[in-house]
């Protein structure tokens, strides 16, 4: 092999480095190599989209995109563990679940970290993991379900609507020590949110209601994923 089909087989073969710096740069994420093991880093932010494209201007995380690099995640053997930023507004509710529901089943450890807000369907992605951390000063909206667009108003899709919004609820309270007559009672207030029905929580009270598991920041959530890594595997 002469040295211009070296040269173009390298081309042809991006290096570890470049296709680490494209996924910063397409998805949000990237994974921090340590002797402890190396985690694998992931941003939910802006508006989780669905099966409709939202505007070039808005800032979305596309499901569709996650969900196979949540696969390769769970099958790669250079993956020690998962990370999940959030930082979103909600969005499409059943992408929300279907990324929540993957996340939950994945035997790698993963943990959540809110950081400004883990908004509407953003709860459920946020205790998905197997720990939940949130900084103090993030607030997480918990609002029953709203459908946009045209709605008929018949008792079918009210139905519909209830059954939607149980899946939620089950899911909420399955993945965190919160009470579901506690978490049905601040989804339905309204003296909270104005103009809506809801509660906005800050970190504190996430944690003080058992939706959230601790009070933390990258530090901790970081700390509580290495603790499964090499050194401790190899005792």
């Amino acid at each position: 092999m002469n040295k211009e089909e070296t040269d173009m087989n390298e081309k042809k073969e991006p290096t570890l480095m470049q296709e680490e710096r494209e996924q910063v740069i397409e998805l949000g994420s990237d994974i921090t190599r340590s002797k402890k093991g190396n985690i694998y880093t992931l941003t939910i932010i802006g508006q989780v989209e669905g099966h409709q494209v939202l505007p070039e201007s808005a800032k979305t995380t596309k499901y569709e995109h996650i969900l196979p690099l949540l696969a390769n995640i769970e099958e790669s053997d250079e993956i020690d563990g998962l990370l999940i930023i959030l930082n979103t507004v909600g969005g499409d509710v059943e992408a929300g679940l279907a990324l929540s529901e993957m996340i939950a089943s994945m035997s790698k450890p993963t943990v959540s970290l809110v950081l400004g807000g883990g908004h509407s369907i953003g709860v459920p992605l946020a205790v998905s993991a197997k720990m939940s951390f949130i900084v103090p000063s993030a607030t997480m909206t918990i609002h029953p379900v709203r459908m946009s667009g045209l709605v008929l108003g018949v008792p079918e899709t009210l139905s519909y609507i209830d059954k939607m919004q149980d899946r939620i609820i089950r899911f909420i309270t399955s993945h965190s020590q919160v009470k579901e007559d506690y978490l049905r009672e601040i989804m339905h207030r309204t003296d909270v949110l104005v103009n809506d029905i809801g509660s906005i929580v800050n970190g504190y009270d996430a944690v003080k209601c058992g939706l959230i598991d601790e009070i933390g920041g990258v530090s901790e959530a970081m700390r509580y994923l290495k603790s499964f890594g090499k050194d401790s595997a190899n005792g």
